[in-house]
């Protein structure tokens, strides 16, 4: 077969071809006139073609532009008698200006999508941001393209899940969170994150929300009337799934707690974990029943577990169980995972969990399967994970106190609890509140309370929170006689008078530091306080005291061994 005729055939399956000899001059060519420039026979290829960069290798190929047409060049070797260069051109359907059309047209596309869309390229820096995505967090495109996501959102970039997609190339699925605030308010979105990769290397990442508030407002519209049309039926249902609370148990009137209530609503319509931050007092628990109550998962169990209240070795096989054998002592037990099945599983005071404990729980939340200590079985874990803590997360982190994959894991969505003295209003409100409640509790009737006890309390930091001024309130109800004219500062305990005296008499804060000093000094402090002190108020009695306290009598002395307290002799 000839040289030409071998060109021939070639010729069917590419736009042009040009044969080569060893010194590269064309000996033969087929080609379209109105593809490329004309060329004679004899004439040296790089009369036509720069080929300096051009080594012709077999299947060698190099792009080229002729007559304002982009083409590919194949390189093909063949020898016979002589060894010869074949030249297959193969024109490139998408032109420069095609692609710039394409490339239109997709960003026209994303622009109409009701889906918000952003992508952050290798740097972290957002270089795109849809219509879609304006909308629903309140931001305009212009004053953020170009820049870092955390600039943007006012975060550490050490919580960035973009970063966190980019660096291990896994997608984060439906996460429910608020990232921008617009006039106080949070705007919350559902969304996953993506990574986008080419040839096996993360090149950016990408982020689709949509927002679900209008389904949102409906689904909250429709509990809200069920429970007004059958609040009989619900109460006796909340008693038997192991709540007694419910949002309309949540007292106050602040701006900043109703916007809170809000917020908890719509996040508990989701199936989302939950990481609930609060000093102690503030309601973690009632936020994470009322939760429980005004979701689908309402008529399925509530487990609420205190983490600081239980040994390591108990704590692990009390949330994961047991089989026979696996220790001295053991027995077939199912862990508390599998005994909330499908309803809700309470961690509070996680941040008192071990950081050995920690790697074996984030295990849990990230595979959903569970084993029983001494068990190669899994089971799936199908409960709802609700977490509170009670000193900031991200100071515990930075302490390696926790682990900052768990942090990711239990906080899918988070709601801040403010501290009462945040909230000047609700003070007053609470106030009146346990007044009026302890009156009819106790049955005793008793004056108001004087200015400068008024103004006393409501300047106070309040270190225990919404539980240490209602203990209050009660002490003052059980102490003023019903001959007083008025409650004042004279009828309050002795550990209470010292306080308030002097944030009346110098109507200034004697006490800056208790707000200066990090919550876990705060807590530490004030926590031993309020033990020894209802403790003497009932003689030691253990139990009468966890019953003031509203805790369990295996937490009070968990407490009172922690903080060293001691029964006096006499």
């Amino acid at each position: 077969m000839s040289v030409s005729s071998i060109g021939l055939f070639i010729r069917n399956f590419v736009d042009g071809i040009i044969i080569l000899d060893e010194q590269r001059k064309i000996l033969w060519h087929d080609i379209k006139e109105e593809f490329l420039i004309e060329v004679s026979v004899g004439a040296s290829i790089s009369n036509y073609i720069n080929t300096e960069n051009i080594n012709f290798n077999d299947k060698e190929t190099f792009p080229l532009e002729l007559k304002g047409r982009q083409f590919s060049v194949e390189v093909k070797l063949f020898s016979s008698d002589s060894s010869y260069i074949f030249l297959c051109f193969k024109e490139c359907k998408a032109s420069l200006v095609e692609l710039e059309e394409r490339l239109f047209c997709l960003e026209k596309i994303i622009e109409t999508l009701d889906e918000g869309v952003m992508m952050s390229n290798s740097e972290g820096k957002i270089i795109l941001y849809n219509e879609a995505q304006e909308k629903m967090e309140g931001l305009n495109s212009q004053d953020i393209i170009g820049k870092h996501l955390w600039s943007v959102y006012n975060y550490n970039p050490q919580y960035s899940e973009h970063r966190h997609t980019f660096n291990t190339g896994k997608p984060i699925y439906s996460r429910y969170r608020a990232h921008s605030t617009v006039n106080g308010i949070p705007k919350y979105v559902n969304y996953s994150t993506f990574p986008i990769q080419k040839d096996g290397k993360t090149i950016s990442v990408f982020s689709l929300s949509t927002n679900e508030s209008k389904l949102k407002d409906r689904l909250h519209q429709a509990i809200e009337l069920k429970r007004k049309t059958n609040v009989t039926s619900e109460e006796k249902a909340y008693s038997k799934n192991g709540t007694i609370y419910t949002f309309k148990d949540i007292k106050g009137e602040s701006q900043a707690l109703l916007g809170l209530i809000k917020e908890a609503q719509n996040i508990a319509i989701h199936n989302a974990d939950t990481l609930i931050v609060g000093e102690t007092g503030t309601g973690k628990e009632l936020f994470s029943q009322s939760m429980h109550n005004h979701s689908k998962r309402a008529d399925k169990p509530f487990v609420a577990i205190n983490c600081a209240a239980i040994p390591e070795n108990l704590l692990e096989s009390t949330l994961f169980g047991t089989v026979k054998g696996a220790y001295t002592g053991a027995t077939d037990q199912i862990g508390l995972f599998e005994y909330a099945q499908d309803g809700t599983l309470f961690l509070d005071e996680i941040n008192s969990m071990p950081m050995t404990l920690q790697s074996k729980l984030m295990r849990v939340l990230q595979e959903r399967f569970v084993r029983r200590v001494g068990s190669n079985d899994m089971a799936p874990v199908k409960c709802t994970i609700i977490s509170a803590c009670n000193e900031d997360p991200e100071l515990l982190i930075a302490e390696n106190k926790m682990r900052l994959d768990l942090f990711y894991r239990i906080a899918h969505t988070s709601i801040y609890i403010p501290p009462l003295r945040e909230r000047t209003e609700d003070v007053h409100f609470f106030i009146n509140y346990f007044l009026t409640n302890y009156q009819t509790k106790l049955s005793k009737k008793v004056p108001e309370l004087s200015d400068t006890l008024q103004k006393s309390l409501l300047k106070y930091p309040w270190p225990g929170n919404i539980r240490e001024l209602e203990h209050l309130i009660e002490n003052l109800i059980i102490r003023v006689p019903e001959h007083a004219e008025e409650i004042d500062v004279d009828h309050l305990p002795s550990y209470m008078r010292t306080k308030l005296i002097p944030i009346y008499t110098t109507d200034t804060f004697h006490q800056p530091d208790l707000i200066q000093r990090p919550l876990k000094k705060i807590f530490n402090n004030t926590e031993k306080q309020l033990i020894e002190t209802t403790l003497k108020l009932v003689n030691w009695n253990v139990s009468q005291a966890a019953k003031k306290l509203g805790i369990t009598r295996q937490s009070l002395q968990y407490h009172i061994k922690k903080h060293g307290l001691e029964k006096p002799i006499f």
